[in-house]
Formats: structure tokens, C-alpha cells, sequence
């Protein structure tokens, strides 16, 4: 009698869930209608749960496969707007109904902070608003928030030879949270980082009008270029400068173990990778390997230098010679090309760029990501205790980006992105793995976790910093009550240093109710 009575209520809850998804199914339409003129077009860019199309939307930019499983929240309805006035209409619909927002720009999102969440919530996901327009007379281009890194290097390549854009170096990093985020590539050095390219934007605020740089305020435009899109409205789209790069670059990659004197190449490059000709972007991967049944570390060093190979290897003789660089390890190439061979894609006269263009739809991987900053060089000693540390692990790796160059010359008041002046490099914590399952992720999470508490010590303090686009909730939550100031501040001056406060102070003004909320947004001071 018990069992048969629980099975009744189950499906009276589950009747009752279904039907309140109908009536605010309904009710979101008919606002959406109301405002604005393509009524006809709804059917093909709202999904419910019950929609067949509905799984393969929502898992199509998911890339997080912990976040890809059936116990992980679902939103109620995923808006695809085709247009910037379905956009307005969704921020004023999902107000209306009293739903929380979440705005997916098709990118990596290493949290799901886009496409998840505790509450009964919508996803606005803006990848079909990926329209780039480049203009070579003027240098520079208008990018749809929804576009991605590649489509963007693409468009700049059918245009011209000799531009690019400083970004990313994955082509399926979506723009809109690249750039709202600081945006970073393996041109820094030379000219500093994405945001600082970011000319005018145009945003739909939290009353749905479309404002651009003038309408919006120096203040919102500062905000947006550093400071996380999703906690003030929502991107349409942003128009940055382009820049000037050789017809040929000059890439390599060098690998070297324990074995081969990794530790004074490591060490070595803390000092020269920071310093040297701006042109040179240096990153570096360290990682656990076996090699012939013996465990040890493998450093590879992966680099692009705008200009030829022999004055490369001329510079690096003198500045580097640990790395023992030759003309042989070196690969000129285009621009273009050198963005497929950081991808990890085919280069050559037979393999033209449009492997750029492929999103790889639905192709999670599991993981987690973790940031550092590190101010002084770590230590011969330190290192060789970090090789110990990360061998007895097994799984963390990590990847030093060289800073130095232009990010010392701008300000860290400039922009949100604090990290420029006096930092050496960053550190990102990666771990991998194949196979879901909760004793996996937990022991895989919790080994990034202890490489994380070793490296304590060795990186930035007061605070601890961290990179925004690196999203880590491990180092705070806002729950988004009474308290989201103090909660907020936790996280917000690790990734935003001296800058958190102004960030609140914009938040305040254009979003005093903080309906564009996630659990790593910044929060609004609220009146008591």
C-alpha cells in the first residue's frame, strides 16, 4: 500500500512538473510574441524538454563532459535567437516569467556556468549570432558574440595575408566569453591581450535595449572588456582592431625529459621566456610520462616567433642555449598556417584553413582547470620537488604562458584583467579523463587539488590570483542572497585583484537587481 501510494505521488509531481513547464512554456511564448515582429520564427528557436531537437542542442556546446550526464540540472527552455531582437525579447521574457538567465556564447566554459545551475533557470545560447564582417581598409572587424576563434581567424585570412588578431590558440573558443573574459594567444608579448584590441561592443541590458559604446558608458564598456560579459547584460557582438603580422612566422617544438636536463631548461626559461625579443611567445607544457617502464617528465616547449628561423635561432643561442635550438627544429609558415599547427591541424598547400571552421559539435572531454600566477622564479630545489610531486600523482599537468612585453606596459587598471605588470607567467592546472564515473572524477579532481596546495608557496599571495576565463569554483561560490558582496569578494579579487570593486560599482548601476546572476558573477551592492 505504502509503495503503491509513493508511486502515486511521484506521478502526480512529475504531472504537476510537466505542466507547470507547459504554462511557462506558454507564457514565455506569448511574451516573446508580444515583443517582437517575427512571430513565425519561435517554433524553430525556443526548445522545451520535451522538444526531440532539445538534447542535441544543449549537448552541442557542452564541453565539460562532467557536465553532460543525466544528474547534472537541465534548463527548463534553451533560447537559439536568430536575430539581435530575439535576443532583447528573451532578457524581457525570462524577467517576466521570473526565471533565472544563463548566456552560452558556444566556447569551453570550464565550469558549465553557462548551461548549468541549481535553480529553475533558461539557457540563451548565442551561437547562432556568429556573423563577422572585416574591414581591411580600416583594420578591424565586427565579431557576433556567437562565433568562434577559428571562424574569426578565417574571415581575417579570406581578407588579408598580413593581419590577424591576437586570441586564442583552440579555434572552438567562442568570442563572446573570450573577449568579455581578456582573451589571450601566443601573440601577447607583441601586442598584450584580446580586450585591449576591443574598439565598441554592443550589449542588450537588463531593460532589453541594444546600447553600443556610446550609449552604454565608459564605465559598462570598461566592464565588458575583462570583466565577464554574463554578470551585466548580454553580448551581441564586439568590434576590435586588427593586427599587423609577417608573411612568414617561425613556429617549433622541443621536447626534453629529466633525463636530458629538463630541470636547468625549465629553470632557465623562467628568466628568458619573460624578457625576450617581444616578438617570441614561449609556452611551455610539463607532464608526467613513462618512458621504458621508468617514470620521469617530459617539458616541451611550444613557440612562435613573428619573424624568419635564422634570426630565431640566432637570438635563442644567446639567450637560451639550454633549449639548444636548431634550424631544423623550426617550421616557417603563414600566419593562418601557424593558427592549424597550434590546433593540432594539418598544414600545408594541401590542407587549406577551412579546418578552422569545424566546431566539433558535442565532443566533451572530462576536466578540470586551475590558474596560477607566478611573480619570482621558482627554484631549482622547488622544481625538482614538483617533479617528485607530480610523478607520485600520476595525472595533473601543467602549462606555463610567458608574460613580459607589452603586458608590462599597460596598466592593471586598464581594463578588469589585473595580471600585467610583474608576473613572470601563468600556470594552468590541467587533468584529464576518459571515463565517467564518480570515483574517477573525485580522484582525478582531487590530484589537480593537491599539485594546486603544493604550488602554494611558489606562485602569487594576497590575493592568491587566478585567471578569469580559467573558471575554478573550487576557489569560491555566490549563492546570490544577502550575503553575494562578501561571497562575491572571495573569488572577484582573485580574478580581479584592485578591480573587483569598480566591476561592483558598474554592476550596481545597470544591473541594481542582479538579474544577470551566475554562481561566479559579480554582485551588486544591495540597498538595505
Amino acid at each position: 500500500m505504502m509503495k503503491k501510494s509513493i508511486s502515486i505521488l511521484v506521478f502526480l509531481l512529475l504531472h504537476f512538473t510537466l505542466a507547470a513547464s507547459d504554462s511557462v512554456y506558454e507564457t514565455f511564448l506569448q511574451c516573446l510574441t508580444n515583443h517582437t515582429n517575427q512571430t513565425d520564427q519561435f517554433s524553430n528557436i525556443v526548445y522545451t524538454q520535451n522538444n526531440s531537437s532539445y538534447t542535441s542542442i544543449l549537448r552541442a556546446y557542452i564541453r565539460n563532459a562532467r557536465f553532460n550526464v543525466s544528474s547534472t540540472p537541465k534548463p527548463l527552455i534553451i533560447i537559439t535567437p536568430l536575430q539581435e531582437s530575439h535576443v532583447q525579447a528573451a532578457v524581457i521574457c525570462s524577467k517576466q516569467v521570473g526565471y533565472q538567465l544563463k548566456i552560452r556564447c558556444g566556447g569551453h566554459d570550464f565550469e558549465g556556468i553557462s548551461y548549468t545551475s541549481c535553480n529553475p533557470f533558461f539557457v540563451l545560447d548565442m551561437f547562432n549570432l556568429r556573423s563577422i564582417s572585416v574591414d581591411i581598409d580600416e583594420e578591424s572587424a565586427w565579431v557576433g558574440a556567437g562565433a568562434t576563434l577559428g571562424e574569426l581567424y578565417y574571415k581575417i585570412w579570406e581578407k588579408s595575408k598580413v593581419h590577424g588578431f591576437p586570441a586564442g590558440v583552440c579555434p572552438t573558443v567562442g568570442v563572446g566569453g573570450h573577449l568579455s573574459g581578456g582573451g589571450y594567444g601566443n601573440m601577447l608579448r607583441k601586442y598584450g591581450l584580446s580586450v585591449d584590441y576591443v574598439v565598441d561592443a554592443k550589449i542588450v541590458d537588463v531593460q532589453g535595449r541594444i546600447l553600443d559604446r556610446k550609449a552604454m558608458g565608459e564605465d559598462l564598456f570598461w566592464a565588458i572588456r575583462g570583466g565577464g560579459g554574463a554578470s551585466f547584460g548580454v553580448i551581441l557582438s564586439y568590434k576590435i582592431n586588427l593586427v599587423t603580422v609577417p608573411a612568414k612566422v617561425t613556429v617549433f617544438k622541443i621536447e626534453k625529459t629529466l633525463e636530458e636536463n629538463v630541470t636547468d631548461m625549465v629553470f632557465r626559461w623562467q628568466f628568458v621566456a619573460p624578457t625576450t625579443d617581444h616578438n617570441l611567445f614561449m609556452r611551455m607544457f610539463l607532464q608526467p610520462v613513462t618512458r621504458k617502464n621508468n617514470q620521469t617528465i617530459r617539458a616541451s616547449i611550444m613557440a612562435m616567433y613573428l619573424g624568419d628561423s635564422n634570426t630565431l635561432v640566432s637570438l635563442l643561442a644567446q639567450d637560451f642555449p639550454e633549449l639548444g635550438l636548431k634550424i631544423k627544429n623550426c617550421i616557417e609558415m603563414s600566419w593562418i598556417e601557424s593558427a592549424l599547427w597550434w590546433a593540432s591541424l594539418k598544414t600545408g598547400p594541401n590542407n587549406p584553413p577551412d579546418a578552422l571552421l569545424d566546431r566539433k559539435l558535442d565532443s566533451a572531454k572530462f576536466l578540470k582547470r586551475k590558474s596560477d600566477y607566478v611573480s619570482k622564479p621558482i627554484p631549482k630545489y622547488s622544481l625538482n620537488l614538483l617533479w617528485k610531486t607530480m610523478m607520485e600523482l600520476g595525472k595533473p599537468e601543467l602549462v606555463f604562458n610567458a608574460y613580459g612585453g607589452r603586458m608590462n606596459e599597460i596598466a592593471a587598471s586598464e581594463t578588469p584583467f589585473p595580471h600585467r605588470a610583474g608576473n613572470l607567467f601563468k600556470i594552468q592546472y590541467s587533468v584529464n579523463w576518459e571515463e565517467a564515473g564518480t570515483e574517477i572524477e573525485n580522484n582525478c579532481i582531487s590530484q589537480m587539488r593537491s599539485l594546486h596546495s603544493f604550488m602554494t608557496p611558489l606562485v602569487s599571495k594576497n590575493p592568491r590570483s587566478a585567471y578569469f576565463s580559467y573558471r575554478d569554483l573550487d576557489i569560491g561560490i555566490n549563492h546570490n542572497g544577502k550575503y553575494r558582496y562578501n561571497e562575491g569578494k572571495i573569488y572577484g579579487e582573485k580574478y580581479f585583484k584592485g578591480n573587483f570593486d569598480r566591476l561592483v560599482k558598474v554592476k550596481t548601476m545597470v544591473d541594481p537587481q542582479d538579474f544577470f546572476r551566475n554562481e561566479q558573477s559579480i554582485p551588486p551592492l544591495l540597498s538595505n
